[in-house]
C-alpha cells in the first residue's frame, strides 16, 4: 500500500495500488517515493548480498533477518525458481541459491526495475527504504519487538508519534487489501520520503554505487 502527504499538508491519503503504472497514474506529480523493495542490481553478489543489504543489517539486531538478501540480476529476472537458482549460484560468492521467500518477491522487483529504466527523470526520486531501518533511527537503538506483537505495533506507533506524525494517521484503520502492519510500514516509508524530498534522508552505504543500468543501490532512512 502506499500512503501520501496531500498538497496543503495537513491531510493524508492511502490505497493500495495494483500496479506502480496506477500509482503513477494516480500520484504524477509526487516529489519523492521511498519503497520498501530493491532497487537496483549488481551483476555479480559478493559475500552476504548487495551492499545496502550488508550496511544495514548491523544495526537492526535481532530484527536483521527483516533484510532478504536479493541475488545478481541475472537470477532475479529468471521466471523459474530452479533457473534462478542455478544463476545465482553462478554469480555468487560464495555460491548460493535463491531463498523461496526471496523469490515470491522477483516479479515486483522486476516491476520496480522496469518502471524505474523507462522514467530517467524519476530515478534520484524513488528510493530504497525498509521501516525497520526508519523505526531503528527513530529510537536510536534496534526495535524490541516483531511488528506483529502488540508490543511491536505499540512500540512503532510510539515512535511513529514521536516523529511528528499525527494522532488521526496514527489512529487509521487501513484500506482494502492492507493490513494492520502494512500500514505502520507504509508511514515509515512516507517519512524517508518527506525527508528525501527535503535531502535530510540518509544512504547506507552513505557513499551508494550504481547498478550497470545507473540504478542507485542504497537503503534511505
Amino acid at each position: 500500500m502506499t500512503i501520501w502527504r496531500e498538497a496543503s499538508g495537513a491531510s493524508f491519503g492511502f490505497r493500495v495500488f495494483s500496479s506502480l503504472d496506477d500509482l503513477d497514474r494516480a500520484l504524477p506529480d509526487i516529489a519523492a517515493l521511498a519503497i520498501d523493495m530493491p532497487i537496483g542490481l549488481p551483476e555479480r553478489i559478493d559475500g552476504s548480498g548487495r551492499p545496502p543489504e550488508k550496511a544495514v543489517r548491523p544495526l537492526l539486531g535481532a530484527r536483521q533477518s527483516s533484510v532478504f538478501s536479493i541475488p545478481a540480476r541475472a537470477a532475479v529476472e529468471a521466471s523459474d525458481y530452479g533457473e534462478a537458482c542455478r544463476l545465482a549460484l553462478a554469480t555468487s560468492d560464495p555460491p548460493r541459491k535463491v531463498a523461496k521467500q526471496g523469490f515470491n518477491l522477483f516479479p515486483k522487483i522486476r516491476e520496480l526495475d522496469l518502471f524505474l529504466r523507462a522514467r530517467p527523470g524519476m530515478v534520484d526520486r524513488v528510493v530504497e527504504t525498509h521501516p525497520e531501518l526508519v523505526f531503528r533511527r527513530i529510537r536510536g537503538a534496534p526495535l524490541e519487538h516483531p511488528k506483529k506483537l502488540p508490543e511491536g505495533r505499540a512500540e512503532r506507533l510510539a515512535l511513529l508519534a514521536k516523529a511528528g506524525l499525527p494522532a488521526d494517521l496514527l489512529a487509521a484503520s487501513p484500506p482494502a487489501g492492507a493490513g494492520a502492519d502494512d500500514l505502520l510500514d507504509a508511514m515509515a516509508c512516507l517519512l524517508t520520503a518527506e525527508r528525501h524530498a527535503r535531502g535530510e534522508a540518509v544512504p547506507h552505504p552513505l557513499q551508494p554505487v550504481r547498478d550497470s543500468l545507473g540504478l542507485r543501490m542504497a537503503i534511505w532512512a
